[in-house]
C-alpha cells in the first residue's frame, strides 16, 4: 500500500487500515509483554526464595561446624586422658573402661534393635 498525504481521502482510509494492522501488532506486543512480565515476576520470587533458603542453609552449616568443633575438642580431651591412662601402670583400669564402653555400646544397640 502506498502512503500519501493526510489530505487525500483514499490515503486516510489506507492509513486507517495500516493503523489497524499496527494495532494488532501492538496488542500482540502488549500481550507478550504482559506474559514476559509475569514470567520475570515468577523468576524474581523464585530467586528470592532460593536466596532465603541459601541463607538458612549457611546458618545451619555454621551451627553444625560449631557443634563439630566442640565435639572434636571433647573427643581430643578424652583421647588425651586415655593416652595418659595407657602410659601409666593402670592398664587394668583401661581394660575395665574398654569393656564398660563395649557393654554400653551393645546395650544401646540392643535397645535400638527392639524398636
Amino acid at each position: 500500500m502506498r502512503r500519501a498525504g493526510l489530505g487525500d481521502g483514499a490515503a486516510a482510509g489506507s492509513y486507517g487500515y495500516t493503523n489497524s494492522g499496527y494495532s494488532v501488532y501492538e496488542e500482540e506486543n502488549d500481550r507478550l509483554t504482559e506474559s514476559l512480565r509475569t514470567k520475570v515476576s515468577a523468576i524474581k520470587s523464585l530467586s528470592i526464595e532460593i536466596g532465603t533458603e541459601v541463607k538458612n542453609q549457611n546458618k545451619m552449616l555454621s551451627e553444625m561446624e560449631n557443634d563439630f568443633d566442640s565435639t572434636g575438642g571433647l573427643l581430643g580431651a578424652t583421647m588425651g586422658r586415655l593416652r595418659t591412662l595407657s602410659r601409666g601402670s593402670q592398664t587394668k583400669l583401661l581394660c575395665y573402661m574398654m569393656l564398660f564402653s563395649l557393654f554400653v555400646f551393645f546395650v544401646i544397640y540392643w535397645i535400638i534393635k527392639l524398636r
